[in-house]
């Protein structure tokens, strides 16, 4: 019996239409290159709205933007996010220069588009980025683009330094205090006196900071219609335009293509063209100006009156990071204390910055004041002799000061840590001994060591850790507060290793709170294994410790189960002897 099968044609299904859009540029904005733009993109939009082929994904263009910098360009970044986003298959342009002038950015942008399968049209070139040699004559061609923006920048820079050694400036900048009436500057009478209030209040001694706060108070405005920032007041004080000079080429542009810019501290030459306007400050007041920027430049912080400076300020040098010490103000917790309710001292200023430490100690101001005079030979510390005399102090460690002299001589001072000598009364040291014997537990509880060991590292203080034994009994042990990231040991000292030392230093046959507290100041560990104590009389006593582990005690049940282990492994070795 015959079969037969009907075969229905196959419809041939439609092609799938490519994303097309396009990219257009002009470097400067002027009437006709305006016009240039709109004729590319009404170009490119006939282009690709005419092919049934492609689907119009749009025309991007920038105006009067640089092709050496893609980032600068708003429209090509739109449209390369476009691309990620999967709304664009091909890309037309008019020719490499219009698409990018920077050999880098062209070859990373096309490899990026190629990558996602997106091929971009050069129509002046004849260049598909797609094609097998695409991307040869894309850096061939990119290279000879780049060094024409060259030639073309090395042509405008010869062009503007011709202009000034005529006196003309390059273009109508824009300045404070002065507004263009055709080739001239002309004073704006309300914006000048800005300007010389600005000059007057940094002769008085006010900071650029003051007087932004003045012009904020006053009501007064940039040109830009916003806040009058101290940059700008900054920058004020040190243009020459306002004497009625100009100087040109401050500034230059080192290279092209990335086009960074630098002062011009003598590396190009300089063009002073005098009075060609109307001066607003007088050369001698500007010239006054610039001898107290660099007078207060040369004092750092002491040049401001406004901040709460001291004659150490500027002069007490970390001997470890380099920094500066900087003033500091703690309350004081020790109620019998003869420093009042807060005292004054002195450390590393990288302590101040955020994620930052230095382990150097501090000192006191009452302190620094008492070994400075020593250091000077003086009765009493008198501040006008440590600025005359005192160009530098440097503090390595803990107790050393390295004094530099403004005669060229040096001199090297040690003092011992006295933290405790004011304080440490004996109604103080009997209170404190009752309130630690009546809080022997608790996380806030008080022992006889609190306070008294120093890290010899960092200068931190020792804290008491508590471990519980198998058997219930209670170990405390000692180790250094600082973080683990500082690099100090983490290895500490047993409170018992502790006492039985004290006893020993001190002479005793066990440890007695009442004559430690008499005899001891304080105590430092150098290194593991090290431990030095220093005494209120001035000496001190170095001494080394060795800590054995401490196994928990045996019970009477466990010493009988190990003892019956240890007969039966004996009794089956002799067996298989036998």
């Amino acid at each position: 019996m015959r079969k037969v099968s009907k075969i229905e044609p196959i419809s041939p299904s439609l092609p799938t239409r490519k994303k097309v859009a396009a990219y257009a540029r002009v470097s400067m904005e002027t009437e006709r290159l305006n016009h240039s733009l709109s004729a590319q993109v009404s170009y490119y939009s006939n282009l690709i709205q005419s092919n049934p082929e492609w689907e119009y994904a749009g025309v991007y263009a920038d105006n009067a933007v640089t092709g050496t910098k893609s980032s600068s360009r708003e429209e090509f970044q739109r449209m390369l996010e476009d691309c990620e986003a999967g709304k664009i298959d091909i890309i037309l342009t008019k020719s490499i220069s219009r698409f990018a002038r920077n050999t880098v950015d062209l070859l990373e942008t096309v490899r990026h588009l190629k990558e996602l399968g997106i091929e971009v049209r050069f129509e002046k070139e004849h260049i598909n980025s797609l094609s097998g040699d695409g991307e040869v004559m894309l850096t061939l061609l990119a290279s000879f683009a780049q060094e024409e923006v060259r030639s073309l920048s090395e042509n405008v820079k010869w062009g503007t330094r011709k202009r000034f050694e005529q006196g003309i400036p390059n273009g109508r900048f824009l300045i404070y205090g002065y507004r263009w009436e055709g080739d001239h500057l002309v004073v704006e009478p309300e914006e000048a006196k800005i300007v010389r209030l600005i000059y007057d209040n940094f002769l008085k001694g006010l900071s650029a900071e003051a007087t932004e706060k003045q012009l904020e108070e006053m009501g007064v405005k940039s040109m830009k219609g916003i806040h009058f920032h101290n940059s700008s007041i900054r920058a004020i004080l040190k243009n020459i335009t306002y004497t009625g000079n100009l100087l040109f080429q401050k500034e230059y542009t080192l290279d092209p293509i990335s086009k960074k810019t630098r002062k011009n501290h003598g590396e190009l030459p300089q063009y002073f063209v005098e009075n060609t306007h109307e001066a607003i400050i007088p050369m001698e007041t500007y010239q006054a100006v610039q001898a107290e920027i660099a007078r207060r430049r040369e004092l750092g912080a002491l040049a401001n009156w406004s901040i709460n400076t001291s004659c150490f300020t500027s002069k007490i040098k970390c001997g470890l990071c380099g920094a500066s010490f900087v003033r500091n103000t703690r309350k004081n917790r020790a109620k019998t204390s003869q420093l009042g309710e807060r005292y004054t001292f002195y450390g590393c200023g990288t302590n101040k910055r955020k994620g930052e430490h230095c382990s150097s100690g501090t000192i006191r101001e009452d302190v620094l004041k008492e070994e400075c005079a020593k250091a000077l030979g003086l009765p009493e510390f008198d501040e006008e002799t440590f600025s005359e005399r005192v160009e530098k102090i440097t503090i390595p460690t803990t107790g050393t000061m390295l004094f530099e002299f403004t005669d060229g001589s040096s001199l090297e001072h040690h003092w011992s840590r006295n933290a405790k000598k004011e304080s440490w009364t004996a109604e103080r040291r009997k209170a404190v001994s009752e309130y630690r014997r009546s809080r022997e537990t608790g996380w806030k509880c008080y022992h006889a060591f609190t306070h008294f060991i120093k890290c010899g590292r960092c200068g931190a203080n020792y804290r008491c850790q508590t471990h519980k034994r198998v058997d219930g009994t209670v170990v405390r042990s000692w180790y250094c507060s600082s973080p683990t990231a500082v690099g100090c040991s983490k290895v500490g000292i047993r409170e018992d290793t502790l006492k039985a030392l004290i006893a020993d230093v001190i002479g005793l046959p066990e440890f007695d709170e009442e004559l430690f507290n008499q005899q001891l100041a304080y105590a430092t560990v150098p290194a593991d294994n090290q431990i030095v104590f220093h005494f209120r009389d001035g000496h001190e006593a170095s001494r080394t410790f060795v800590q054995k582990r401490q196994m928990p005690r045996q019970t009477e049940e466990r010493k009988k189960h190990m003892s019956e282990v240890m007969k039966a492994n004996w009794r089956e070795r002799h067996a298989e002897n036998d």
